[in-house]
């Protein structure tokens, strides 16, 4: 099982990545944590990558396809992997093609802008203890105070409106064509193409999990 999870900032890909994971006994791979773990053993294209972060400069595409191929030799890939941000852009997506990266399906979780935002703007945290709430779908018992607690609740700056506004627009910018992208390629017969499969993602989290783990094949 090797497949490419896709949709916006804040439409539950880490969930449902989670599910995924467990029911096919697969690793999630993300650039950030290949490119940590690379630069922590010192290889070569770790070594490289760490000059240019330390520069502040963006990794080269052709340093993440060569820590991708590194990442996916690995034995705790042998059953597959999952991938999540990453391809983020076309010529990611096409550099893997050429490296001959093998992918069995693209999962799409489609939900709408304003359904991001209204699920990100509304949630509060507190901070010591990691719980979550939300003030329309999980509120607290006292509004802005822990039931626990009673301390105050604080929304991250990750999930004022203007950032999750932010982080969409370069969604939609940089890597909503990859939907297009993955979607012609299941369109063209072609044996090797990934299948594509577009999910709701706007259910509840249990009915998106099954719609997806069916779709899969589980």
């Amino acid at each position: 099982m090797r497949l490419i999870l896709l949709g916006a900032p804040g439409a539950g890909k880490g969930t449902q990545a989670n599910f995924i994971r467990e029911q096919f006994g697969i690793p999630q791979i993300s650039t950030g944590d290949m490119l940590r773990a690379a630069v922590k053993a010192g290889t070569p294209l770790g070594l490289e990558a760490k000059a240019i972060m330390d520069a502040g400069g963006l990794v080269r595409d052709d340093i993440i396809i060569g820590l991708v191929k590194e990442r996916i030799t690995e034995a705790d890939c042998k059953n597959g992997f999952l991938f999540d941000g990453f391809p983020r852009t076309i010529p990611q997506a096409e550099a893997m093609i050429a490296a001959g990266v093998e992918i069995d399906y693209v999962v799409e979780i489609d939900v709408p802008d304003a359904n991001i935002v209204d699920r990100m703007a509304g949630r509060r945290v507190h901070v010591a203890s990691g719980r979550t709430y939300h003030i329309k779908y999980n509120p607290p018992k006292v509004e802005g105070i822990d039931d626990e607690t009673g301390e105050p609740l604080v929304q991250r700056d990750d999930d004022k409106e203007e950032v999750v506004l932010k982080r969409l627009g370069v969604y939609h910018e940089q890597t909503e064509i990859l939907v297009s992208f993955y979607g012609k390629m299941a369109a063209s017969g072609d044996a090797k193409a990934p299948k594509y499969i577009k999910i709701d993602g706007t259910q509840a989290v249990d009915a998106v999990r099954e719609q997806t783990l069916k779709a899969l094949g589980a």
